[in-house]
C-alpha cells in the first residue's frame, strides 16, 4: 500500500532521501512481519501469496523509480528487473497450469533483504545523506543480493519445471 506513497515522494516531491528511508522501513517491517507470523504461528495462505507480490511491487517501483531518478545504477537495475520478469512469468505459468504457487525459499528472503538494503542505501547516498557511509553497503548488498537473487531464480525455475512435469498430460484419444 505504500508503493504509491513512495512514488509520490520520489517523483512528485523529489524527496529522494525520504523515499530511500521509506524503502528501508518497508524492507525492515517486511522482515519483522514474516518473522512474527512464523513465530506466532499466524502464517496464512493469503499472506504466503500476498507478501511476495508486495515485495515484488515495491522492489520494481524502487528500481524503476531509482533508474529514472538516476539514483540506482543501471548495472544493478537491469539484471534485477530481468530476474523479476523471468521468475514472474514462470510463477504465473505454474499457477495457471497447476493452481500452485512457488514456495518462498530462505535464500530468496535473504536476497530480498539485501536488495531492500542496497536500494535504500543507493537512495540515501544519492540524496547526499552520508554517501561515504551508504555507498559501500549499497554496492556490497546490491552485488551479493543480485547474485543470490539469480541463484534462487534458477532454483525457482527448477521448481516450476518439476511442478509442470508433475501435471498429467491429456491422453490423446
Amino acid at each position: 500500500m505504500l508503493v504509491p506513497v513512495f512514488l509520490y515522494l520520489l517523483i512528485g516531491l523529489d524527496e529522494v532521501a525520504v523515499a530511500g528511508a521509506l524503502v528501508f522501513l518497508i524492507g525492515a517491517t517486511d522482515w519483522v512481519d514474516g518473522y512474527l507470523a512464523r513465530r506466532l504461528n499466524q502464517v496464512s495462505e493469503l499472506g504466503k501469496a500476498l507478501d511476495p507480490l508486495a515485495d515484488r511491487l515495491m522492489i520494481i517501483a524502487a528500481l524503476i523509480g531509482g533508474l529514472i531518478a538516476g539514483v540506482v545504477p543501471a548495472v544493478i537495475v537491469i539484471p534485477l528487473l530481468a530476474r523479476e520478469l523471468v521468475v514472474g512469468v514462470a510463477a504465473i505459468l505454474l499457477a495457471s497450469r497447476t493452481g500452485r504457487r512457488l514456495e518462498v525459499r530462505f535464500r530468496g528472503k535473504a536476497a530480498t533483504f539485501l536488495i531492500y538494503g542496497a536500494v535504500a542505501s543507493f537512495y540515501l547516498a544519492a540524496a547526499g545523506v552520508a554517501p561515504w557511509l551508504f555507498t559501500p553497503p549499497a554496492w556490497m548488498c546490491g552485488v551479493i543480493g543480485l547474485v543470490l537473487y539469480w541463484d534462487v531464480a534458477f532454483i525457482y525455475l527448477k521448481d516450476v519445471a518439476a511442478g509442470l512435469s508433475s501435471v498429467e498430460s491429456p491422453v490423446p484419444q
